[in-house]
């Protein structure tokens, strides 16, 4: 019979992968430097009709780095992101790491609240943003932020041509903020910063062991939690992707060997996301091009610039592939050049897999599956994959599907249960949260192995197939939501007695679900209804619109007499789902 220790998935890998490889000796630094540096010349991306070489991206992320260090960084200390997808973010990050800091990405739909506890809990020093999200979002809370010092303020069109520049504002189609000084902090406009500082990169030295990626997750118990990437975990995932996608690397070799510059990768992953994040750092260590997506929902110009430049690998959320597949434009464009379609972070439908391919051309998705504390899977790119799989365990990593009542007994191959990974992939920890890091890392026969959370079942060729989640988590267009989060939230109201809040499938979005509330008011409160409830409807949802990102507001908020308890007292979520 057929074990999870026998490893099947490796029998079903393309040929060029062997079922072990050398772990990288290198950090993420080193591998990234090795493609910064490969060719000067090369288009590291494109942005809305501007070009980058890697000289230029060298010099301003050199600049960066400086400016990093004359203010007093040392390695180890935490910098954050607050950016869309423009050339700032990629400055800011690989000038980041270039210093020695870690780098953590701030979404920027963010809450006021939610930001201060990001940058309060990783005592970020530095805070890269733009002017309107520093106008609308961080001065409401930069006096809650004792540890930050510096604040670095840009605007969109900080990297375009003068005249674009010039051209965007006069016709207001360019948004902007208004930057006052805040107390206690260093406020310099990101133009001042790189005309200022020199490109005399840093020497630092970093070790395998060191943080080099601070990504944060929802969590249950109701606050966000900072998962620790080390230099030699990053590096490890992404040569493991360097492998898996191209049969021309020698796995025997050192990255410094693999073949580089040769792709262009169009994504609409946000930096701040760990599909995002993951892309930018494995593009520009393999010295390749990128297409910068500072806005997915224009799904008019993403295909222009497909049309444009000819990507040789995209990657997106299945919902993203949906809206495009929905736009004119993406039928008229030549993907004769794409080696693989990237879908990950939500489930992707057969039938709409089916019609991305009959576009794209056959066998060209590539579903792989990962959480923000490790990559997990990936469907074969050259040899066979089955549609409807997140794909094969990787190399050097192991997987046990387990009881998801007592998290040890092993379930037979085929069977659900919650997915647990073991190997070099997965994060050391939660930051300040020990508790969380237990919970998450649990030690079996000696080895540490992830929780995840992830009901699935692996066939005997070892693909998974996701099945649930065990986590009270949705997905909200591509997002996780956690549901203790929102419930903390509308508890802070009054009228309300219990709450829950459950996903129910969206309609127009395959994969994806919309928040709904399931709340039991007070006696009072009920009372004081006289059968009409919008208003206190409206009430919760503009409470939590406030404080809590937009995709995380319930679209559906509904009263019932009683929650459904389960024999335990718990909330009986599998009753309200139904």
């Amino acid at each position: 019979m057929v074990s999870y220790s026998d490893k099947p998935w490796t029998n079903s890998y393309d040929k060029h992968v062997p079922a072990e490889m050398a772990l990288p000796k290198i950090t993420y630094l080193e591998f990234l430097e090795q493609g910064l540096y490969a060719d000067q010349e090369k288009t590291a991306f494109y942005f809305m009709g501007s070009e980058y070489n890697y000289r230029q991206l060298n010099d301003l992320s050199d600049r960066f780095a400086r400016f990093l260090v004359e203010k007093g960084c040392v390695k180890g200390d935490v910098v954050g992101v607050h950016l869309p997808n423009i050339p700032q973010f990629v400055i800011a990050a690989v000038g980041t790491l270039k210093a020695g800091c870690v780098l953590t990405g701030v979404s920027p739909l963010l809450t006021p609240k939610e930001l201060a506890f990001q940058l309060n809990d990783c005592q970020a020093k530095v805070l890269v943003t733009l002017d309107i999200l520093f106008q609308k979002n961080l001065m409401e809370v930069a006096g809650q932020i004792p540890n930050l010092k510096q604040i670095v303020v840009t605007n969109v069109a900080d990297c375009l041509p003068v005249s674009k520049q010039f051209l965007g504002k006069l016709l207001k189609k360019i948004p902007t903020g208004k930057i006052v000084p805040l107390k206690g902090k260093e406020i310099i406009l990101y133009k001042q910063l790189i005309s200022t500082f020199p490109a005399d990169k840093p020497k630092v030295v970093v070790s395998l062991e060191d943080t080099c990626l601070l990504l944060y997750t929802g969590g249950t118990t109701g606050q966000s939690k900072g998962a620790i990437l080390t230099h030699r975990s990053v590096a490890f995932q992404l040569s493991v992707v360097t492998l898996w996608m191209d049969k021309d690397v020698d796995h025997n070799a050192e990255l410094a060997d693999a073949i580089r510059g040769k792709d262009i990768m169009c994504s609409g992953y946000p930096f701040f996301h760990l599909a995002g994040i993951a892309l930018l750092l494995y593009v520009t260590a393999m010295g390749n091009t990128q297409i910068l997506v500072p806005d997915p929902r224009n799904t008019d110009q993403m295909c222009k610039d497909m049309k444009k430049y000819k990507p040789t690998q995209i990657a997106n959320v299945p919902t993203l592939y949906q809206l495009l597949l929905a736009n004119p434009l993406f039928a008229t464009i030549d993907f004769s050049s794409l080696k693989f379609a990237l879908s990950a972070a939500a489930p992707f439908n057969v039938d709409s897999i089916n019609k991305l391919e009959s576009y794209v051309g056959k066998g060209k998705v590539v579903e792989v599956y990962g959480m923000t504390e490790g990559m997990i899977s990936l469907n074969p790119v050259f040899g066979k994959k089955k549609i409807g799989s997140v794909g094969l365990p990787g190399p050097n990593i192991k997987v046990k599907i387990v009881d998801t009542e007592n998290g040890i007994k092993e379930m037979p191959i085929g069977e659900p249960g919650e997915v647990i990974v073991c190997g070099p992939n997965v994060t050391k920890g939660y930051l300040n949260n020990t508790e969380a890091t237990k919970e998450l890392i649990r030690e079996i026969d000696g080895d540490k192995y992830l929780y995840t959370g992830d009901v699935a079942r692996m066939d005997e060729d070892g693909f998974m197939f996701i099945v649930d989640r065990t986590k009270d988590m949705l997905l909200v267009g591509g997002y996780n939501v956690y549901s203790k989060q929102i419930e903390e939230c509308i508890y802070e109201i009054p009228e309300v007695e219990f709450c829950a809040i459950v996903g129910v499938p969206n309609p127009e979005q395959a994969g994806n679900e919309i928040v709904k509330a399931v709340i039991q008011l007070k006696d009072v409160a009920k009372k004081g209804l006289n059968g009409n409830g919008d208003a206190l409807k409206e009430k919760i949802t503009a409470h939590v619109r406030k404080n809590m990102t937009a995709y995380k507001v319930p679209k559906i908020v509904e009263f019932v007499d009683a929650i459904p308890l389960t024999a335990v007292g718990k909330v009986d979520k599998k009753v309200l789902r139904k």
